[in-house]
């Protein structure tokens, strides 16, 4: 009889139930490897030496790498139908390396100590507030996702933070951007403090974001929408070196922007902007994992 208990206690265990996908998982293990890449070159950036804006520039790299490996781990989960919690919480957990810490870092280590030279525990206290709101942002997520039964909706409640940390890396990227060409950049590290403030109570905010997981790659599409799309991705990629420093932050900014704007607008035009099922009930669809 104990021999049976035994049987069936260890048939019903926590391990065996644990649903672990590898593609999924494989591509958030590339967001935390990003990561975990671009503090290794911050810690190696060396402000005296003339590699140091190569350095950083790796680093923004990586962090934006990182976003790329964060929207596909959750696309390939969707399409594979290879959701699991399992993933929920690995992705958090890499969340918070990718794009809590290392933006952190990045902007205390090149704006915030220059920044408060007489005061530096205020630079460091700063950037901490962006990774607790961060840390705290992707907590409530996963208690949200938890309490509606493993999310899969159309919306974010608070900005994400792949979208803040693209938002600093973006910015970032366009400030050395605009030194290489020898122009003054004297007062634009003063943006940084305020926007980490901005980013910190937008992402423990309630203002609500599209995720776009209704985007269906596979959907047909318009003819002119696929003719502009593709002439707009080639103009991107043939003058990248140009122009991604100007679009990525104007990105970045748009969508930041566009939680404020959302609720004002028509439900046909959100729609078109964010190419749902009009017969979607949107409220009654719950957050959306990240």
């Amino acid at each position: 009889m104990a021999g049976k208990t035994d049987s069936s206690l260890s048939s019903s265990s926590p391990s065996q139930k644990l649903q672990i996908y590898f593609l999924p998982n494989l591509m958030t293990a590339g967001n935390l490897f990003c990561g975990f890449v671009a503090l290794t070159k911050i810690v190696e950036a060396n402000a005296a030496s003339p590699q140091f804006n190569s350095t950083i520039r790796h680093a923004l790299f990586f962090i934006l790498l990182a976003c790329i490996f964060d929207l596909l781990d959750g696309r390939v989960a969707r399409m594979g139908g290879a959701e699991s919690p399992f993933g929920r919480e690995f992705d958090s957990l890499a969340d918070l390396i990718s794009f809590g810490a290392a933006p952190a870092f990045l902007v205390h280590r090149i704006v915030l100590k220059d920044v408060f030279v007489q005061n530096p525990e205020l630079g460091w206290f700063l950037a901490s507030i962006y990774l607790i709101c961060g840390a705290l942002r992707l907590a409530r997520f996963n208690c949200l996702a938890a309490m509606s039964g493993g999310g899969g909706g159309g919306e974010f409640l608070g900005f994400p933070i792949p979208a803040a940390a693209g938002l600093v890396a973006s910015v970032t990227l366009f400030i050395m951007w605009w030194d290489d060409r020898g122009l003054a950049t004297g007062t634009w590290r003063f943006v940084f403090p305020p926007l980490m403030l901005i980013l910190s109570m937008m992402m423990v905010s309630e203002v609500k974001y599209p995720s776009f997981k209704k985007l269906d790659l596979r959907a047909k599409r318009p003819f002119a929408k696929m003719v502009l799309g593709t002439l707009f991705f080639g103009f991107l990629f043939v003058f990248r070196s140009k122009i991604l420093p100007i679009v990525l932050p104007l990105i970045f900014t748009v969508y930041l922007l566009y939680g404020f704007v959302r609720p004002r607008i028509s439900r046909q035009i959100r729609h078109e902007i964010e190419d749902e099922d009009e017969d979607e009930d949107e409220e009654a669809r719950p957050p959306a994992n990240e």
